[in-house]
């Protein structure tokens, strides 16, 4: 195996792959490489490219030839004479092996007009007769490897001198079908009945079949060359008893896969210090491709200045939708209007079979039929995507080369365009002296002296502020005017670092930035109290259990619990405080089958928060069965709107388990709940919760033991 240069090319690099083998390549304009390879051995490797695209970055990686055992193997079968036979082989392999099929162990000849081979693996033969019956088995053949299927009998049945009657059947329709452009698919249809039925192909949008591109192979398949995006769509094979309205329908979609391409590319701009820059691009393909920026090469990630939008645009493709229901049947057509005969059938997509006793009528809103049946169909979409990069306060450091990047299964584009910071040359030194100073848990005063050249000139300044700690932060900007040196920003939250930096304007640009300052709010009383649980281990005992306040909800570090509790029948209330680090206390030597309220408070260094609602649980009889410990929870995220809720009894927990009772909240809202569930319950998933929230979950058993998580 080697590789070799398409002739001496100036600038060619070499890279040794081991084994006497060179890879040769050469950087071309904009980072693009240009790969010089043998033509006989591109089947033969995977080729890599960093996006970023530096000279070196590629990889190779050699794949084996590789080959599966036999996914689908022929069927004995039994035929009348007269009628259509068909097998059907499948295999996996690197490279993509070619399928023959042998009749009794012999090559099978392919210049009978009445046998098809399907580049599927199919074996089609119509106007079946005696001569046809006997063994036959396909065989997989790629450059390295060679099988052979299991045997399947052909078992002729002969004709009547009289045959009855029978409506179509399609028995291999059409299947759905993705692929790329410019590949060469195969629709397959094979019906039978009496009298041979006609076949026919359509398109469900009623568009007309490109007839450079499409031919029938064989006596009903439809093969589609060349494949272009406008060959996507439902296409609809139909079966027809010549002479009648009896016929029978099969359909399948057609997806055809697009790179990306550009509706709308990014320009060039100009702007002074200071400024605003947006730039603009859309693209298109299928699957929806991925945008991305990057700046001279290197990918850029959102901060407080710069800013990514993404937004897609969908734009209806190919494809109908199905909708029906218990009242009826409809599926969206063109307007038109037909009738078709009682007894008709309908193969919908995805293989559904659709049949109407009393006929189907279709108008303007579709197929209307009297009876119950689910179907649902997907529409296919082309998204176009609208991708915005947003460069505010722009500085020197901006100027530079932007590249938008649109990318999908198909392949990947590039766009660039410029970005030029112009420079006043009288435009004022930068405020400096910059300081802070906390004034509460929600304001800071910002303080600084005026720039010390052109300061005459300056007409504005500008404030800028965002949080310190963490990624894609907001940034925050005010305008004052030039008549003042400080401002208080008073909208902060409690115990957050901020980080601030000034400008100043004059009519002709802006000043560089000043030096960033970093300061922190104080803190302020916990917004809201812990959310607890109440279990109970004996007839005297409850274990108070909370989980850690949200941090938005905290406003500082929590350094102390206050838990408050008392007999339902009695005024007087204990109080205990517990260390901040503390989720969980054991109240102890209480009385059985008695109904304690219990409460908890939260404190920062600055001072409690409110306290909790009074919470009752009832202790249980002295003389009840013991109580189980509470089960651990283990959770697992499905998808977004699903978790997986999994739990294990303690083995040497020996009291007895009555059932068990689920509860779920969105963190701030209402509990739901309980859901019952039985011993033998170990597993349960909760769907249908919103996107993206935190999740409070509680399990009691029957005897009341519970536990909480999050």
């Amino acid at each position: 195996m080697g590789l070799r240069a398409s002739g001496e090319e100036p600038g060619v690099k070499e890279e040794k792959l081991g084994e006497g083998e060179i890879l040769r390549w050469k950087k071309m304009k904009f980072g693009e490489l240009k790969l010089l390879l043998d033509p006989h051995y591109i089947g033969l490797f995977n080729l890599y490219k960093n996006p970023l695209i530096s000279e070196g970055q590629i990889f190779v990686s050699k794949n084996n030839a590789t080959i599966s055992a036999f996914e689908v193997q022929p069927v004995s079968t039994e035929v009348h004479e007269g009628g259509v036979a068909r097998f059907a082989c499948k295999i996996s392999s690197n490279p993509p092996a070619v399928i023959t099929w042998e009749f009794n162990r012999t090559t099978l000849p392919m210049t009978v007009d009445r046998i098809t081979t399907l580049p599927t693996g199919v074996l089609q033969i119509y106007d079946v007769d005696q001569m046809d019956s006997g063994n036959y088995r396909c065989v997989a053949a790629t450059v390295a490897h060679r099988r052979k299927s299991i045997e399947a009998s052909l078992t002729v049945i002969p004709a009547k001198e009289s045959k009855s009657f029978h409506t179509p059947i399609i028995i291999a329709g059409p299947q759905n079908i993705t692929t790329s452009l410019h590949q060469t698919v195969v629709l397959e249809c094979m019906a039978t009945g009496n009298p041979k039925p006609i076949i026919s192909w359509s398109r469900l949008d009623h568009k007309s079949i490109d007839v450079f591109n499409t031919r029938v192979l064989g006596n009903s398949n439809l093969m589609i060359s060349d494949i272009k995006l406008q060959h996507a769509g439902v296409y609809v094979c139909r079966a027809t008893t010549p002479g009648t309205r009896n016929f029978t329908v099969a359909m399948a979609t057609l997806t055809v896969l697009a790179p990306p391409s550009f509706v709308e590319w990014p320009e060039s701009l100009t702007r002074p210090r200071a400024g605003t820059a947006r730039f603009v691009c859309q693209a298109e393909g299928i699957p929806s491709p991925k945008m991305s920026w990057l700046k001279n090469g290197r990918k850029i990630h959102s901060n407080g200045r710069i800013k990514m939008y993404n937004r897609m645009l969908k734009v209806p493709g190919v494809g109908e939708t199905w909708d029906a229901s218990a009242a009826g049947l409809r599926g969206r057509f063109g307007r038109h209007r037909s009738t078709a005969a009682p007894g008709t059938k309908l193969t919908g997509l995805g293989g559904f079979i659709m049949e109407e006793p009393t006929g189907l009528q279709r108008d303007s809103c579709g197929w209307r039929s009297g009876f119950a049946i689910a179907l649902a169909r997907q529409l296919f979409v082309q998204s176009k995507w609208d991708c915005k990069l947003v460069i505010n306060q722009i500085i020197p450091e901006d100027d530079g080369i932007y590249q938008c990047m649109a990318e999908n299964s198909q392949g990947s584009i590039l766009s660039r365009a410029r970005l030029t910071v112009v420079m006043s040359e009288d435009r004022p030194s930068a405020p400096y002296n910059v300081h802070a100073e906390t004034m509460s848990s929600s304001a800071i005063l910002l303080a600084w002296e005026r720039p010390l050249y052109n300061s005459d000139k300056v007409i504005a300044y500008s404030v800028h502020y965002m949080k310190a700690e963490g990624l894609n932060n907001e940034e925050y900007q005010v305008v004052l005017g030039n008549d003042t040196t400080h401002y208080i920003i008073d909208d902060l939250e409690p115990a957050s670092n901020y980080t601030f930096y000034i400008v100043a304007y004059m009519p002709l640009g802006a000043s560089q930035m000043s030096d960033h300052v970093t300061q922190n709010t104080l803190e302020d009383v916990p917004l809201r109290p812990p959310e607890i649980s109440l279990t109970s281990r004996s007839p005297t005992d409850i274990l108070i259990s909370w989980l850690p306040i949200p941090a938005k909800y905290r406003r500082g570090q929590v350094v102390l619990y206050r838990l408050s509790f008392r007999l339902s029948t009695e005024n007087s209330i204990q109080v205990l405080e517990l260390p901040g680090t503390t989720h969980e206390y054991l109240l102890e030597g209480l009385k059985p089958d008695s109904v304690y309220l219990v409460r908890i408070t939260a404190a920062t260094r600055v001072g409690l928060g409110e306290s909790s609602v009074w919470t009752s649980h009832k202790t249980p009889k002295a003389t009840s069965v013991k109580a189980p410990k509470s089960p651990e929870l283990h959770l697992e995220p499905l998808n977004c709107t699903t978790i997986s809720v999994k739990w294990q009894q303690d083995v040497e927990d020996t009291a007895a388990i009555l059932g068990y009772k689920l509860y779920y909240k969105e963190e701030g809202q209402q509990e739901n709940g309980p859901i019952f569930l039985d011993t033998r319950d170990l597993l349960y998933t909760l769907s249908g919760l919103a996107i993206d929230t935190d999740m409070t979950l509680a399990q009691t058993t029957a005897t009341g033991s519970s536990n909480i998580y999050s």
